[in-house]
């Protein structure tokens, strides 16, 4: 059991940093893998300001990814990871790519469809089942997005505070 509490600490990390890659981009940073077998074979972080596309959530990227690597729609035998509670779409693309373990961080409580809003994972009119551990780096993923909103918040009040004095 402490090996599995270790292992999901160790890419829930990695998952982190590429959430950092979204920040450096200034999108949500949100971070997620796919792991298969010990090795990560799908990596993404969110996208949708830079791409103008809805679909590029990281979780979105990195199942993508896992699949074309796999040459499989259906990523058995994966877990995947990412920083914040996914979303409907997302928890939709992970049951019908039949990923059997998501690991996730912290909570949405705006959009999470792991128990926050809607919890996919448990319908039993799905045809496939997603073992879940949350929690993960809780704290550490929660401060990286906390910090973001909090800086984002900043910028548009001193924009607005700028557009005032310039009237």
């Amino acid at each position: 059991m402490e090996d599995l509490i270790e292992t999901d600490r160790h890419y829930m990390r990695a998952a982190l940093e590429e959430a950092g890659k979204a920040l450096a981009l200034e999108e949500v940073p949100i971070g997620a893998l796919v792991v298969f077998g010990g090795e990560i074979i799908g990596r993404g972080y969110n996208l949708r300001e830079t791409s103008q596309d809805p679909t590029t959530h990281a979780e979105m990227i990195a199942i993508r990814q896992a699949a074309q690597h796999l040459g499989s729609w259906r990523l058995l035998d994966c877990t995947l990871y990412v920083t914040l509670e996914p979303c409907t779409m997302c928890m939709g693309a992970i049951i019908l790519s039949r990923i059997p373990r998501l690991v996730y961080a912290s909570r949405d409580p705006r959009a999470g469809a792991v128990g926050s809003i809607y919890d996919f994972s448990k319908d039993d009119r799905f045809n496939h089942r997603v073992e879940v551990t949350e929690g993960v780096l809780q704290e550490e993923c929660s401060e990286y997005l906390s910090g973001f909103f909090r800086e984002l918040r900043a910028k548009k009040k001193a924009a607005k505070n700028t557009a005032i004095t310039t009237e």
